[in-house]
């Protein structure tokens, strides 16, 4: 692995204070949308205050972005406002209201309505040939589950490149991806996954790709990815997981940590709806390389468009 030069790390740390002490001002932000709500209901302030249980010298605090709200006031301000706690606390330009009442509109679809009004968007909208987005095989899943032997074999028998983002994010990041969290943080390492795949994207016309296996908890990412790419849940057994990394030589998961299988139990709980999206699953758990390998290209060829996507042979 990579170390950072200690005056890039200097550096990195320096642009991160910046960026701290020249960030908008949320309380502002939500400040502006709490009067901008008020007075779009024609809403007096004294009404407000008497609506929420807000008093109207606190609440006039709010609307000038000094007052550092509560949760539980945060929800008042909402529930008297008749919106949702997110909209008071969305920053930067309001939304066209187009996409404000298109989101009220899903919100009452049910479940299956809702996945089906996602495919005849991305169908209409996404922009997206299917026949291309079958070219390009991303394996999601937890760490131990197979993504990278599987992808590199799986690759090879298609005769395509196989990458690995976290591996392309240090590359175009310059540092580990320790290092990447320790001087970016969660949200700057998420940007940068984001911007990774998108040059893959623009770069690669097919590939077999290695995701981290946290990427589908960030829904611009994973959305992106679902919507291009033909996507694999590489899936096995927690016990099968831990097994796999440790045997791999890491063993950070058990490293002071007695409940290192209950939290790998519980992210598998907390993940399963999002890997579940995938077009398909390949199960892993006790079956050998060469048969996981075997059933994740069985499953490939058992798919719509096969011939376009060059799974035929």
């Amino acid at each position: 692995m990579r170390k950072a030069d200690p005056q890039q790390s200097s550096a990195l740390r320096n642009r991160r204070v910046k960026t701290k002490a020249t960030s908008p001002d949320p309380l502002k932000f939500m400040g502006d949308r709490v009067r901008q709500a008020r007075a779009r209901r024609g809403m007096t302030r004294k009404q407000l205050a008497r609506d929420s249980g807000v008093s109207e010298r606190y609440l006039a605090q709010i609307e000038s972005g000094h007052g550092n709200i509560s949760v539980l006031v945060l929800r008042q301000l909402a529930k008297a406002l008749n919106v949702s706690v997110d909209v008071l606390l969305l920053e930067g330009p309001e939304p066209p209201l187009e996409l404000v009442h298109s989101v009220e509109f899903l919100r009452r679809l049910s479940l299956d309505d809702l996945k089906l009004a996602r495919r005849m968007l991305l169908h209409q909208f996404g922009g997206v040939d299917p026949a291309a987005r079958h070219r390009r095989v991303a394996l999601i899943g937890l760490r131990g589950a197979g993504k990278s032997t599987l992808g590199a074999a799986l690759a090879e028998r298609l005769e395509m490149p196989f990458l690995e983002l976290d591996r392309l994010i240090e590359q175009q990041s310059g540092l580990t991806l320790d290092l990447v969290f320790d001087f970016h943080g969660q949200a700057g390492f998420r940007d940068l996954e984001r911007k990774t795949l998108e040059d893959v994207l623009w770069r690669h016309p097919c590939f077999v790709l290695a995701t981290g296996g946290s990427l589908v908890s960030e829904p611009g990412t994973f959305d992106r990815l679902l919507s291009s790419c033909f996507t694999v849940w590489v899936r096995t057994s927690p016990e099968e997981h831990m097994q796999r990394v440790i045997a791999q030589g890491d063993m950070r998961p058990m490293a002071n940590n007695r409940d290192a299988m209950s939290d790998l139990r519980r992210i598998l709980a907390e993940r399963e709806a999002l890997y579940s999206r995938a077009d398909i699953q390949v199960d892993t758990s006790g079956q050998t390389f060469k048969e996981s390998l075997e059933a994740l290209i069985q499953s490939l060829r058992d798919t719509p468009l096969r011939a376009s996507a060059g799974f035929s042979a």
